[in-house]
């Protein structure tokens, strides 16, 4: 190398960053001996920001743009100044890169459940989780706070701590809120914002401002939810004896359920017409001397079969009692025809079952003499 080379060497410096790692929030220009020269050229682009650093100190923020570093208020640090040290400059200065975009897709979530007492339920456990974004909006203060002298500096290094502050803000804001739990998913934006909010000038200490707080689920324990889906079912189905109605009818058009299905309807109608009476009467069943007995209602009528016939592999029906005497009286239907109703035990010959047999035994008298 010529001596024109090394002066040229000398003269000429560019200084500028470029990252594709999409996690470096801090990277250190590298010069050997940390010396910057008379005259360099300084070029930050959008979305970063230049901290220049003099003997230890903070000297000066640059903003995106190309900039020389020649003005008065620069150190002249070239070596060409300083011929008695061998071109070694003892002005030593340092110039990070900040990157003041946003960091994106950053997840929070709170590790144990938080407590807080529902107008509805009382005293309820939730859990919450979602993402966040972080810009850094102080690049001074981001380096006086926290990177120091790190000469790279990721997110992964910071993100920990922003958790951590997030949900403490979280479980806070949570609290004091008084949202009922049924309203929480209509109001997650709202919570976001508030978090958001109340973390802001926590954040803005250390340089550094959330753009975006999203809370994407806020959920109960399992053994709650279990239960509020069944209260949910209940309130579903609204009108217990319309319900039940409903399902008679159903039941009836299918084919074998419909006696199935009305037995069942009895039995549950009873059924709480004798806890009806329970209710009335005192504990241990034992109803206060001064209340008159309440009147016993009587038990529902019977609920007559209905039957179905197998002739061929082909089944017809269903078929009410006084259906099959018809059918028996017109041939249709015999001693050896199979027949099923619900609650019975397999096919059986209508002669066997004793509901039906009787329809058999019913003779005309003779016909008169002429």
């Amino acid at each position: 190398m010529g001596i024109f080379d090394f002066l040229t060497g000398e003269f000429i410096d560019v200084i500028h960053w470029t990252d594709d790692t999409r996690d470096t929030m801090v990277w250190r220009f590298e010069r050997e001996g940390h010396e910057i020269k008379y005259g360099a050229k300084l070029t930050v682009r959008e979305g970063q920001a230049a901290v220049f650093v003099h003997e230890g100190q903070l000297a000066d923020v640059f903003t995106p743009g190309l900039y020389m570093l020649e003005t008065n208020n620069m150190p002249i640090l070239t070596t060409l100044n300083h011929w008695d040290h061998g071109f070694r400059s003892p002005f030593k200065s340092e110039i990070y890169f900040v990157n003041t975009t946003r960091f994106n897709d950053l997840k929070w979530g709170t590790k144990n459940p938080i407590i807080c007492r529902d107008p509805e339920f009382g005293p309820v456990r939730l859990r919450a989780y979602g993402s966040y974004s972080v810009r850094v909006s102080d690049p001074a203060k981001f380096l006086v706070e926290i990177v120091g002298t790190d000469g790279e500096f990721t997110m992964d290094e910071i993100s920990y701590h922003i958790r951590n502050i997030l949900v403490q803000e979280f479980s806070r804001t949570l609290a004091r809120a008084g949202i009922p739990v049924l309203d929480m998913a209509a109001n997650t934006r709202e919570l976001g914002m508030l978090v958001a909010r109340e973390i802001a000038p926590v954040l803005a200490q250390y340089g550094l401002d959330i753009p975006e707080l999203y809370v994407e689920n806020i959920s109960l324990p399992p053994k709650v939810e279990e239960v509020l889906d069944k209260r949910t079912s209940m309130g579903v189905i609204g009108n217990l004896n319309e319900y039940m109605h409903f399902q008679a009818a159903e039941g009836i058009g299918r084919e074998g359920a419909g006696a199935g299905v009305i037995q069942a309807g009895v039995g549950a109608g009873l059924g709480m017409q004798i806890g009806a009476q329970m209710a009335q009467a005192g504990p241990w069943g034992a109803r206060p001397a001064e209340t008159a007995p309440a009147a016993i209602a009587p038990p529902p009528p019977p609920v007559e079969h209905v039957w179905h016939i197998a002739n061929g592999g082909e089944t017809t029906g269903p078929f009410s009692k006084a259906a099959l005497g018809r059918m028996a009286s017109g041939g249709e239907l015999t001693r050896d025809s199979w027949v099923w109703t619900a609650g019975q035990d397999g096919w059986k010959r209508a002669g066997e079952v004793m509901e039906l047999a009787q329809l058999f035994t019913v003779l005309p008298p003779p016909p008169p003499e002429t």
